[in-house]
Parts: structure tokens; C-alpha cells; sequence
């Protein structure tokens, strides 16, 4: 049986990155970093927050985010390296270390929202 390439999965997870970093991470910039640090928006304060993001719904968008997000940079990222530095010979520990960051920032991303949907729960 023929071995699949993998190169169509990065490219899918890279587009679908491009499109929900530059959809959602405006809004969430301007909310977080801007709206609710200066009183623009009612937040609840550290409650109102927790319950916020604490939903599970609310969650799993930031995780999508989150997890696009990072692919989406490993693949920029990666390719800068090889095809704008031209570290061509080093193209394996390139994809190991960059896909193994997003995996890792994705793993962390999972543990920060499933602890605020713990919380808000309990």
C-alpha cells in the first residue's frame, strides 16, 4: 500500500490557521488587551471572566483558535527557515522542532481551558 503524504494535512491545518487568526484574534486583541483593561466593557471582573471562558463552548472556540494558530505559524515558520534561509539540509529537525512547539503550545492551550471549564463547573 502506497505511504500517503502528510504535506496536504499541514496545508489544510496552515489555510485554516490564516483564516481563524485573521477572523478572531482582532476582536479577541481589542477585548482582552484593550475593552476590559480599561473599563470599556463590563467584564464581571475575575468572575465574570472565569465564567466567560469557562464555557465549554466558549472553550473549544479558543481551543480551535489556539491550535490553528499555532499550525499555522509551524508552517510559516518552518518554511522561512528551509526555503527563506535556506537550511534545505536541516529539513527534518526543522519539521520535528516547529511541529513539535505547536503540538506542545496546542497540549497547553487544551490543559489553561479545560482548567477554567473545571473551575467554572466546580
Amino acid at each position: 500500500m502506497a505511504r500517503r503524504p502528510v504535506e496536504p494535512v499541514l496545508w489544510l491545518l496552515f489555510s485554516a490557521g490564516g483564516v481563524a487568526s485573521a477572523l478572531f484574534l482582532p476582536a479577541l486583541v481589542v477585548l482582552f488587551a484593550f475593552a476590559l483593561p480599561l473599563g470599556w466593557v463590563d467584564g464581571g471582573g475575575r468572575e465574570g471572566l472565569l465564567g466567560l471562558v469557562g464555557h465549554p463552548l466558549v472553550a473549544l472556540v479558543l481551543v480551535g483558535v489556539c491550535v490553528l494558530s499555532l499550525f499555522h505559524w509551524a508552517q510559516r515558520f518552518r518554511y522561512m527557515l528551509v526555503d527563506g534561509l535556506l537550511l534545505q539540509r536541516h529539513r527534518r529537525p526543522i519539521d520535528a522542532g516547529v511541529y513539535a512547539l505547536a503540538l506542545l503550545g496546542s497540549v497547553a492551550a487544551v490543559v489553561v481551558l479545560w482548567q477554567a471549564v473545571s473551575a467554572r463547573g466546580g
